[in-house]
């Protein structure tokens, strides 16, 4: 469910165009004006004022507002700009081909995804890059956690709710036998679940798990494995079973502590602004007795806070 606010009345992309135009006019950048215009509109909506700015003034708009904005509020609005599987695609890119690869980020994006939405990706990713996202995996991670990727990156999982009991029940079973019945752990079978079940099936298995064994799937992922390929599975766990929740959670910790993660920060709420960030919202208060909003608000400032809390949409 999406948190942006958009106009009742809206202008028309040709005018928005002009607007940002004259926003980049004179001596520095009205980055109030860029983020007021930019943080209400839709994602159809801002292809067309791309496509408007460009017809009009034969400049990308994107390359503008690279070079206008600066900091954090640049990388957010660069973010927001972009469709979606783009989006998404720039992301994982930037994570395994950067200066400082971070195996952390691209994990979250992939394993966080609906098999739809990173077969999308999949394919802007070539065309925007000329390489596979395969082969950045391939070349940037390593060992279970590579498997695991390739798999959950190549195998086409069912979207639908439905759920046969009787494999949930012998996922549940085959789990428990690869990871606390034995010493050691079988990682090929988690792997093999993780990566070809749907989100209902896991969800449904993490609950059987836990009647029949006493302990959730969640401590024993955590007991049995570790580092990257422990949070990959989290992240494909928790997606499953509420993804809201989840990434309620990543964003708590983006803000905990001394200093803010803004890149985290960042990437989740541009990100899910228009999926789902009424529910995260949801989630963050019921889990941590504060608005989202609230906590953006204290630990942001400037444009880049103006920016966020734009499209956190209201405080509730």
């Amino acid at each position: 469910m999406s948190s942006v606010t958009v106009p009742p009345v809206l202008t028309s992309p040709r005018d928005d165009a002009i607007q940002l135009y004259r926003a980049f006019k004179g001596l520095g950048c009205d980055t109030a004006a860029v983020v007021h215009i930019l943080a209400h509109r839709d994602v159809t909506q801002r292809g067309l004022i791309q496509q408007e700015y460009r017809a009009m003034y034969s400049d990308d708009l994107v390359k503008r507002l690279s070079s206008e904005l600066s900091g954090n509020v640049k990388r957010a609005v660069l973010l927001w700009v972009q469709d979606p599987a783009g989006r998404d695609a720039s992301i994982v890119r930037q994570a395994l081909s950067g200066n400082v690869v971070d195996l952390k980020a691209a994990t979250e994006v992939i394993c966080s995804r609906t098999p739809s939405q990173i077969q999308h990706f999949k394919q802007l990713y070539f065309a925007m890059f000329g390489v596979y996202l395969e082969q950045d995996i391939e070349y940037q991670a390593s060992g279970d956690h590579k498997k695991l990727l390739l798999a959950y990156v190549r195998v086409p999982r069912y979207e639908g709710p439905e759920v046969d009991r009787a494999m949930v029940e012998k996922d549940a079973k085959a789990l428990y036998k690869a990871g606390e019945k034995k010493l050691g752990t079988d990682e090929n079978t988690f792997i093999r679940i993780f990566s070809e079940k749907s989100r209902a099936h896991l969800a449904a298995v993490s609950s059987a798990y836990h009647s029949v064994y006493g302990n959730s799937l969640q401590k024993a992922v955590k007991g049995e494995t570790s580092g990257h390929f422990e949070f990959a599975l989290l992240t494909i766990l928790q997606s499953a079973e509420n993804s809201g929740k989840y990434f309620a959670k990543v964003l708590h910790k983006a803000m905990k502590g001394l200093g803010t993660d803004d890149t985290t920060l960042t990437r989740i709420i541009v990100t899910r602004a228009e999926i789902d960030l009424q529910y995260i919202k949801q989630e963050y208060r019921k889990k941590y007795g504060k608005t989202l909003n609230d906590a953006v608000h204290s630990e942001t400032s400037g444009h880049y806070k103006a920016f966020l809390l734009a499209l956190l949409g209201p405080n509730h």
